[in-house]
């Protein structure tokens, strides 16, 4: 037995030697993992070994580099100089891939000789999604081996199966069975036989004469998705030199655009939010080790849409759920909405007959409230977002529901401790509030009352986690954090609409800056008459917004919000809207004037910054990562971009609170104020990613 380094195991099996990568949970390539490959190699190398089988401990093969290494002095060997020394071995070395082999664990991959995978082993270059492109050789070697199909891999990140895999012809062999064993058999098997093996970076079969005005095309439509983001711009120069160079020159591309790429903001954004959904996990209120209530059934109180969207959720990720309707035909017609959502995904070819038909069968329907409740584990309430309403529900549940049951509420703004008290149990009441479309959104707000207990807590993150959803644990106020802080954009759009700016040009600067949807055809999609009845709820005006909608213009359902809509709902600017924007201004004599894009873009970004800093220092918010969580996955916050929070460390404190300042006395908007946390940081030269411990100012 050769000396085991200590991210590296060395064993052997007959002459075949086998090099275990052991760098729980995941086997990132950190710098001991590297030297004690490369020491391994050169190990088995001397010892005479007839093959070497390249594996990962644990479940996974390697998901790629130790992202915690990037800025810093690289020590070696890099992973070039593993890759050489894999290429240069006279024993052909054979990676064994299981769980994930991802990014640059994909990388290590094809640098070997042959790669033979665990059936459902997923294998992939998600560098895109982190802000870079690939930058040990994958932008090289995969179309090597695969041809075109590369650069859609490559551009969307997404991971293939090992079945995919070895159909599009980077992996030799799905093997079923114990992994290992079979691997160093069928190793053994093609280095005994005299099988020729051409390393990746020597074939041309798959390059050679490719139409590169075909290239051209493909990469045209894939990044028609990518909104301003460079990476997938990079990912497609360094793939085209695939194409168009020998492979050294090739390298030579895809260092130079990994090089730039990984030390922009944009990667720097997504890297933050990366790092920061592992973060979200860690909850202070919820000690470690503390234990979720088992939850095998769970009940969904509402079928509409909000609530069949929960159980679907539930239904595709293996959980039985059944939804209460007051009424056979609500009930009957929420099912049917379900069904439809997804015999809509089989029609697209996203998901299988077989899969569909598993998935309709966990789903159940009742009009039997109370046989339901005492049946559940769980119950989530997705009821009209009405207190009076909602309590009423909640004192039913209370006597319904076995004792020691976690009730839920899917609010997205009322008060959880109120909703609480109509029960006798508020310690195992919280808010779930979930994403429309509930079923497709992966953000999970869940809301702590004050008497919520950590047992609870842990329940609806466990449950959050198990139907797929990204949870962020917040503090319980009006609107909790997302909604909170958007609540505070509201007043600058009508003051943007009033002093100069017409739909378009707010809906413009925001979408430039990368957003899917600006505000305004956002709430158009939305339906403004939610908007008009929240304010009409809370004692609120909105002049134009209020206009808009007593002229008939609720938004898309309507054909007409604060855009046209066309039969296939492409919005239109609209003059009946410019014309009520105009005429409101000069009945509240405001003087129109031209508004520049930066002024549009702080004027709508700052509020919710300032309200961010607020939540920070009530306690609602942990972190201001969780919030830039948040808004990336339940607002359409282009991730490479951070967040609000990171977008402001960017502008820098100082900045933020000086604009702040401005445009609260220009606007006479004391709403606008710096809060006392940016006042405090900026005055220190401080910003929201440097500050340690509690928030509160």
């Amino acid at each position: 037995m050769a000396d085991e380094p200590r991210y590296v195991e060395h064993a052997f099996d007959g002459d075949v030697h086998v090099l275990r990568i052991a760098n729980p949970p995941v086997n990132t390539l950190r710098t001991e993992v590297r030297a004690g490959l490369l020491d391994g190699l050169k190990a088995a190398e001397r010892e005479g070994a007839r093959a070497i089988v390249l594996i990962g401990s644990g479940r996974n093969f390697s998901a790629g580099a130790e992202m915690t290494e990037f800025g810093k002095p690289r020590k070696p060997p890099s992973l070039p100089e593993v890759f050489d020394a894999i290429e240069q071995s006279r024993a052909p070395v054979v990676a064994a891939i299981h769980g994930n082999a991802l990014g640059g664990g994909l990388e290590l991959a094809l640098a070997c000789h042959a790669r033979v995978a665990s059936p459902g082993a997923q294998l992939g270059l998600p560098e895109v999604k982190r802000g870079f492109v690939p930058g040990a050789g994958g932008t090289q070697r995969l179309p090597r081996m695969i041809g075109l199909e590369a650069l859609r891999l490559i551009v969307g990140g997404d991971p293939v199966s090992a079945e995919e895999a070895e159909r599009l012809g980077f992996v030799d062999a799905v093997l079923p069975g114990e992994l290992e064993k079979a691997a160093i058999a069928w190793a053994r098997e093609a280095a005994t036989s005299g099988r020729q093996f051409v390393l990746a970076r020597h074939r041309t079969d798959r390059i050679q004469g490719q139409d590169m005005a075909a290239f051209d095309e493909a990469a045209r439509k894939l990044l028609a998705r990518s909104r301003g983001q460079e990476s997938p711009k990079g990912c497609v120069e360094a793939v085209r030199a695939a194409f168009t160079m020998p492979f050294e020159e090739g390298l030579n591309v895809e260092r130079e655009q990994f090089q730039r790429l990984v030390a922009g903001e944009q990667s720097q954004a997504l890297r933050h939010i990366f790092f920061g959904e592992r973060e979200v996990a860690r909850v202070p209120d919820v000690p470690e080790g503390t234990k979720p209530l088992p939850v095998r059934k769970l009940v969904v109180i509402g079928c509409g849409t909000m609530g069949g969207g929960i159980a679907m959720s539930a239904a595709n990720f293996g959980m039985p759920v059944t939804v209460v309707e007051s009424t056979q035909e609500a009930l009957e017609r929420g099912l049917k909405r379900c069904e439809a959502n997804w015999q809509r995904t089989v029609a697209s070819g996203r998901l299988s007959q077989a899969e569909y038909e598993k998935r309709r069968a966990l789903l159940t329907g009742t009009t039997d409230f109370e046989k339901a409740v005492g049946e559940a584990d769980l119950v989530i309430e997705a009821v009209f977002e009405d207190m009076g309403v909602k309590k009423e529900v909640f004192a039913r549940l209370d006597k319904a529901a076995r004792p020691g049951i976690v009730l839920a509420s899917n609010t997205s703004t009322l008060d959880i401790d109120e909703i609480a008290s109509a029960t006798g149990r508020p310690e195992l009441v919280c808010g779930m509030h979930f994403f429309s479309p509930a079923n497709v959104m992966r953000l999970l707000e869940i809301v702590r009352g004050r008497k919520t207990s950590a047992e609870t807590l842990a329940t609806a993150m466990d449950v959050g986690k198990r139907i797929g959803k990204l949870n962020v644990v917040v503090g319980n106020c009006d609107g909790f954090v997302g909604n909170r802080m958007t609540g505070k954009r509201g007043p600058q759009v009508e003051k943007l609409l009033l002093e100069g700016c017409l739909p378009q040009d707010i809906d413009r600067v925001m979408e430039a800056y990368g957003m899917a949807m600006g505000p305004l055809a956002t709430g158009d999609l939305a339906g403004l008459d939610i908007g008009a009845a929240v304010r009409k709820a809370r004692g609120t005006v909105a002049p134009i917004a209020d206009a808009v909608v007593a002229a008939g213009r609720l938004g898309q359902k309507t054909g007409k919000g604060y855009y046209d809509y066309d039969e296939n709902r492409k919005r239109m600017p609209s003059k009946e809207v410019e014309k009520i924007i105009l005429d409101m201004s000069e009945k509240m004599q405001v003087r129109r004037r031209r508004i520049e894009d930066q002024e549009i873009l702080e004027r709508l970004l700052l509020p919710m910054v300032n309200e961010g800093a607020r939540i920070l220092e009530e306690g609602i918010a942990y972190r201001p990562v969780d919030i830039d969580v948040i808004f990336v996955n339940g607002f359409g916050w282009p991730a490479w971009r951070g967040g609000p929070m990171f977008w402001a460390d960017r502008m820098g404190l100082r900045a933020v609170r000086d604009r702040l300042a401005h445009y609260a006395e220009a606007t006479n908007d004391p709403n606008l104020r710096p809060a006392a946390l940016i006042e405090r940081l900026a005055s220190e030269g401080g910003s929201f990613a440097g500050m340690k411990g509690p928030a509160r100012a």
